[in-house]
């Protein structure tokens, strides 16, 4: 999922400084705010997605979204 973009933007960085040169991002899902993110700030990095949902709600979470992806993966609340 891409949400705000921050941790997308971390780990662009991380790569890059590491020697990567050709990134692409993909996830299943993302919001318009992480897209925006990712491209302000990487521009030269490829995004693909099976959907662009239009916000996040007061936690970060995309909505409607899939509900937050460790939860659901670990049973917690």
């Amino acid at each position: 999922m891409l949400a705000t973009g921050n941790s997308a933007c971390q780990a662009a960085t991380l790569l890059k400084e590491n020697g990567a040169s050709m990134i692409q991002f993909i996830c299943v899902v993302a919001c318009a705010t992480g897209v925006e993110q990712l491209n302000s700030q990487h521009p030269d990095i490829g995004i693909v997605t099976a959907a662009i949902d239009p916000e996040l709600n007061e936690l970060g979470y995309i909505v409607p979204g899939l509900g937050d992806a460790g939860d659901r993966y670990f049973g917690t609340a």
